[in-house]
């Protein structure tokens, strides 16, 4: 009679998890959308419960703003100062939520394990990046919500109803190279040391960038170094879209075109997006348990 060779865990499990994805890939599109619905819920709501990051992400951009671009500079650049500072802020607003979803959150699962037990789960990893970007957009919305009325209520801006549409979706889409950079910082680096990975480069990013302080304030071996920096080509985006005529464009920026922002973000997010690729190979290789997943 013959026998057959026992299977360990190791074979139980893979052949259920081979099993349970071939099932999942060849469900309809709609459950797909289903699942990260879900998925993005409950990022969502998990981090509503974490205070220590809900606050510091909501306020701080909406605080900086009040003081620096309507308070303490009223008088600066004309009634241009907080329409000016309501787009840069508004870059920093969206940036940081990116940053620290991704580049905190997901070095802090990964301790805990969380992150192994989503890689084992028949949920594709795309999902998983794609919810916690949702996770991300919307705190970046809630900011560019507070910003957009202190503004409006504070400082007396007035914008076009496509200006503040266009605002919009260039800050929410623009938040995705960050995103990805994030995703890199949380594969590659430990839950310890991630936070102050994110701020040794989100403060000094921002602050060199011109988010802070207008740009053309600063000298011109420093405006130059702002080239070579992401938040700088998104802030220059957004500024471009609410200068509404040449002469506000010219106060605004630097007189580089669209296009030229545009296609060094690209770059970047090709670049971030590699880099977050490799990282996420490597840590496969580390943890051999989910790399076929």
């Amino acid at each position: 009679m013959m026998t057959s060779k026992p299977l360990n865990a190791q074979e139980i499990t893979a052949g259920s998890t081979s099993k349970a994805l071939t099932q999942h890939r060849r469900a309809h599109p709609s459950h797909w959308f289903r699942v990260l619905i879900s998925e993005s819920r409950f990022e969502i709501l998990k981090t509503m419960r974490q205070p220590g990051f809900v606050i510091p992400s909501l306020a701080f951009p909406m605080m900086f703003y009040l003081f620096f671009g309507i308070i303490f500079n009223r008088n600066g650049m004309g009634s241009q100062m907080p329409v000016y500072m309501m787009a840069t802020y508004g870059t920093f607003g969206v940036i940081g939520p990116s940053l620290f979803s991704f580049g905190v959150g997901v070095a802090v699962e990964k301790s805990q394990g969380w992150f192994d037990l989503k890689q084992a789960s028949p949920i594709p990893p795309l999902l998983y990046i794609i919810a916690r970007i949702v996770l991300a957009m919307a705190f970046s919305l809630a900011i560019l919500i507070g910003l957009y009325s202190i503004g409006a209520l504070l400082g007396d801006v007035v914008l076009h109803r496509t200006q503040w549409l266009l605002l919009t979706l260039t800050l929410l889409l623009g938040a995705i190279p960050f995103c990805l950079f994030g995703l890199f910082i949380g594969l590659r680096f430990k839950a310890q040391s991630a936070p102050a990975i994110v701020n040794l480069i989100y403060l000094p990013s921002a602050f060199f960038s011109g988010l802070w302080i207008p740009i053309m304030l600063f000298p011109d071996y420093l405006q130059k170094l702002a080239n070579l920096l992401p938040p700088y080509h998104l802030a220059q985006l957004v500024l471009h879209i609410i200068s509404g005529d040449d002469s506000a464009r010219a106060a605004f920026t630097n007189g580089q075109s669209v296009s030229y922002h545009l296609i060094l973000l690209a770059g970047y997010t090709l670049l971030f997006g590699w880099m977050a690729i490799r990282s996420y190979q490597k840590e496969m290789v580390i943890n051999p348990a989910t790399k076929n997943i």
